[in-house]
C-alpha cells in the first residue's frame, strides 16, 4: 500500500520511490514492483526525456485510490495530534490526504490557492466538478499559505477552521480565497462522527 500511495500522487523512477519510503531495502522494493506488475496494479514505461523507468498505476490500480481514501479519512482524530517526533513526513504524501479530506468539497466559483509545507507546493482547486490536488506544478498561485504539515491535515479534515490556519502560517495572497476553499457550504468536514 506504500507503494501504491506514492504512485497515486505520480508515476516515479525507482530511485523516487525508495527515497519516498524510508526504510525500505532495495531488494525488497525491486520485490514488490515486480509482484505489482504481475498482478496488474503496476505497469513500466520508458520516460524518452530523462531515458529513465517509470512506475505507474495502471487503471485498475488507480482504482484503489477507492481503498486508500477511507483509510485516510478515517485516521483523521489521529491528524488532530499531528505527528510526533519520529514520525517521518514528506510533503508529496499530502496529495492523497488532501484528495480524500476534501473529495465532497465542490464551488460554483473556482478556487485555487497553494500549501506551502516544508518548502513544497501544494495546489488545491475546487471548482463544481470537486477538488483536484497537484503537487509542484510549476506555476504559483496567487493566494499560499505557508503552514506545517498537521495546520494543513488540520484544515482540511475540518477540524481546524480557516482563521486558525492562517493564523498559524503565513499567508500571501488573498485571505479570502482560503475562506471561500472552506466555507460550510463548500465542504463538509471529515469529523469522526462522519466516520463512525
Amino acid at each position: 500500500m506504500l507503494i501504491v500511495r506514492e504512485l497515486l500522487v505520480r508515476p516515479a523512477r525507482y530511485s523516487e520511490l525508495r527515497e519516498s519510503l524510508p526504510g525500505i531495502a532495495t531488494n525488497l522494493l525491486a520485490n514488490r514492483l515486480r509482484e505489482l506488475e504481475a498482478g496488474g496494479v503496476v505497469e513500466r514505461s520508458l520516460n524518452t526525456t530523462t531515458n529513465s523507468i517509470v512506475y505507474s498505476l495502471t487503471p485498475w490500480g488507480e482504482e484503489l485510490r477507492a481503498v486508500v481514501d477511507p483509510l485516510v479519512r478515517w485516521s483523521v482524530p489521529l491528524m488532530v495530534s499531528g505527528p510526533r517526533a519520529d514520525d517521518t513526513f514528506r510533503p508529496q504524501w499530502l496529495v492523497v490526504a488532501l484528495e480524500a479530506l476534501l473529495e465532497d468539497a465542490r464551488s460554483a466559483k473556482k478556487v485555487t490557492f497553494g500549501l506551502d509545507v516544508e518548502g513544497a507546493l501544494v495546489t488545491v482547486t475546487i471548482d463544481r466538478s470537486g477538488c483536484h490536488v497537484e503537487l509542484d506544478t510549476g506555476t504559483r498561485p496567487q493566494t499560499v499559505l505557508r503552514v506545517d504539515p498537521f495546520v494543513a491535515l488540520g484544515l482540511a479534515s475540518g477540524e481546524l477552521p480557516a482563521a486558525d490556519a492562517i493564523g498559524a502560517g503565513v499567508l500571501e495572497g488573498d485571505p479570502g480565497v482560503i475562506f471561500e476553499a472552506f466555507a460550510p457550504h463548500t465542504h463538509q468536514a471529515a469529523t469522526p462522527a462522519r466516520l463512525a
